[in-house]
């Protein structure tokens, strides 16, 4: 365990993006150009949170309060969801807080009138046109700006269950993807995404990304949509791989077996114990076999080799981490993760219901329809 001065060291501070999606309750389909009043209201509501546009105008993102504990963030999570929910009540819309859309159609959305997004556009062209996702991304500040580089590398390995876990993107443009998480393969065609290289210090980190700068390839670090990066905002180490969690205790769970796994790493940093680095490739993996199948993966087994359940991988590590989560009072969220892997994701449960409807005489509309009142219904849940 860390030493008391060394403890003393680690004061976690915790915030949460969500980014959602506007329907229409009727039909279920995205709302293009919602109404702006519902944005106002947001805007007038939202202090001591942010609550903004995002890339398209279907969409809109909470930025939550920073938070001293997990406990603290559950709150605050629910906080600016029960906001975003009622501005979209008063204006006769719906939120879903889904990866992707269970049908609804890139070539409809329209973009929200913003320089830096007008240019993304341009530069990008269809394959951002296409990105009518959604991400969950937890920030999490915690010691010098080194030790953070070095427990971000640590961490590096654990993306794969963290994403598993988190899974909300099962459908795109009315079809079964046969992905628990479509969103990544969405996001993948973009660049600067996926895994970043095994980083050993800060000053490295600023060398790659004047690098970049360089040869003109992005403005600023904000450009780097890694799954796990620095902030260049805030000093925080921010987790960009989930998909957005329709139920608010699916994603305290994820957020729960980060801070743990940060305090854990850190500890070992601190000790200069760290564990030897796996290749970057053989995590890649392991990242797509969790955007392939969620928390019925099996993935490769970094000690052992071979392949290892994911329960099997929870909960050994969820023992591991079992004094982290009391001190960091959230024992009750960690352990949700066991409950994830055993019930199914927000994936899951909209592949089962898709099917079950199918099977009981809907129609593919119908069944798709459904589903999204699904994730309205979860999106609301707690509120």
């Amino acid at each position: 365990m860390l030493s008391g001065a060394r403890q003393d060291q680690f004061s976690l501070t915790l915030g949460v993006e969500e980014e959602f999606l506007i329907v229409e309750p009727s039909s279920g389909d995205v709302l293009a150009d919602p109404d702006p009043r519902l944005f106002e209201y947001c805007e007038k509501h939202a202090h001591p949170h942010r609550i903004v546009h995002e890339f398209l105008r279907s969409q809109i993102e909470s930025n939550t309060r920073v938070c001293a504990s997990v406990s603290d963030l559950r709150e605050a999570v629910l906080e600016t969801r029960r906001i975003i929910v009622d501005a979209a009540d008063s204006v006769g819309a719906e939120v879903i807080a889904t990866s992707t859309h269970p049908f609804a159609s890139w070539e409809s959305q329209m973009l929200t009138p913003r320089e830096r997004y007008q240019r993304f556009a341009i530069t990008f062209q269809e394959t951002l046109r296409r990105a009518l996702v959604g991400g969950m991304h937890v920030h999490a500040g915690f010691g010098d700006a080194d030790s953070r580089i070095r427990v971000m590398t640590a961490i590096r390995r654990y993306l794969p269950l963290l994403h598993a876990l988190s899974t909300s993107s099962p459908f795109s443009e009315g079809r079964e993807t046969g992905f628990k998480s479509y969103r990544l393969n969405i996001m993948g065609a973009l660049p600067r995404t996926s895994l970043p290289r095994a980083l050993d210090s800060h000053a490295e980190y600023e060398s790659l990304v004047s690098e970049f700068q360089r040869f003109s390839f992005i403005d600023n670090a904000s450009e780097l949509w890694w799954d796990i990066r620095p902030s260049g905002t805030y000093p925080t180490v921010e987790l960009r791989i989930c998909d957005v969690c329709t139920r608010v205790s699916d994603a305290l769970a994820v957020v729960a077996l980060y801070a743990c796994l940060l305090r854990w790493l850190f500890e070992q940093e601190a000790q200069g114990e760290l564990p030897e680095e796996p290749p970057t490739e053989i995590i890649a993996e392991n990242r797509w076999l969790a955007q392939r199948y969620g928390v019925l993966g099996f993935f490769g087994d970094l000690e052992s080799g071979g392949r290892r359940d994911i329960d099997d991988e929870a909960r050994l590590l969820i023992a591991e981490l079992a004094q982290y989560a009391h001190d960091l009072n959230c024992e009750s969220e960690l352990l949700r993760v066991l409950d994830i892997i055993r019930d199914g994701t927000s994936a899951d449960r909209q592949v089962d219901l898709y099917r079950l409807r199918r099977l009981e005489g809907d129609s593919k509309e119908q069944a798709l329809q459904r589903v999204v009142q699904l994730a309205v219904e979860e999106t609301r849940e707690g509120l």
